[in-house]
């Protein structure tokens, strides 16, 4: 088991239970309890559990979005397939409007070696994209960064928006249901999303599993306005079915 894996299987079991022992993730990862407590000190410093004597306890409430550290060690496979997925739905040339969130950032990775105009909504992407050698051509909205989530929101990430129409729109979601449509945990998020949607001729919704069947604390809206979703094996059927029923066509990874 790599380091990133039993960091993701502990966080998890974390946030499952509530807290846990080093010597119940010890048993739970097969990892020495020494190794254990390394692991919870590095994931104490990116903020995804609190330490405490004997163990960790989780610092998300019940609906709390997980830290951004947290999610970039889940279903690392599944997002970078969803994102290859992604990436073969756009044309050379396209301008593509790129959402925040850990599996657009596995889009971002791709994009940035194909002749197309991206314009990121996040810090993470922003960056990856601006280093790049490649023959993407990198747009930057204006906007204010969420701490840690590294999203950009407010006014100025709205009139960026605005001003400019795009190819294509791949968003991220915290929850989707067709009974439920699109939402997300942060109300600034849930506007910047909409807009982002408002401001493409299509939209691709890019998310694992995990997120279908669930909701979010903030409204985007419904999942009509999806006209492609692209999701892994774990998606509940009866989600799927749903969803296609409501005119979206769904890509499983």
């Amino acid at each position: 088991m790599s380091n990133a894996e039993r960091h993701g299987l502990i966080a998890k079991a974390v946030r499952d239970s509530g807290a846990a022992t080093v010597q119940e993730l010890a048993e739970l990862t097969g990892a020495s309890e020494m190794t254990i407590r390394r692991d919870l000190d590095t994931l104490a410093a990116q903020g995804v559990l609190e330490r405490v004597r004997g163990g960790a306890r989780t610092l998300l409430l019940r609906g709390e979005e997980p830290p951004f550290a947290l999610r970039t060690n889940e279903s690392v496979d599944a997002k970078r397939r969803i994102a290859a997925e992604v990436c073969a739905l756009i044309a050379d040339g396209e301008s593509v409007l790129l959402d925040s969130g850990t599996t657009c950032l596995e889009v971002a990775r791709l994009l940035r070696d194909r002749p197309v105009t991206v314009m990121p909504l996040s810090l993470q992407a922003i960056n990856l994209l601006s280093t790049a050698p490649g023959p993407a051509t990198l747009i930057v909205p204006g906007g204010q960064p969420r701490a840690a989530e590294g999203a950009l929101t407010g006014p100025l990430t709205l009139a960026s928006l605005a001003a400019l129409r795009f190819d294509t729109a791949v968003i991220g979601c915290c929850g989707l249901s067709a009974a439920d449509g699109l939402t997300a945990y942060d109300l600034d998020d849930a506007a910047v999303k909409r807009a982002a949607m408002t401001s493409a001729r299509r939209v691709l919704l890019a998310t694992d599993g995990s997120k279908l069947g669930h909701t979010a604390f903030a409204y985007v809206g419904p999942s009509a306005l999806l006209h492609t979703l692209v999701t892994d094996t774990t998606a509940p059927p009866d989600e799927l079915t749903a969803l296609e029923d409501a005119g979206t066509v769904v890509k499983i990874v």
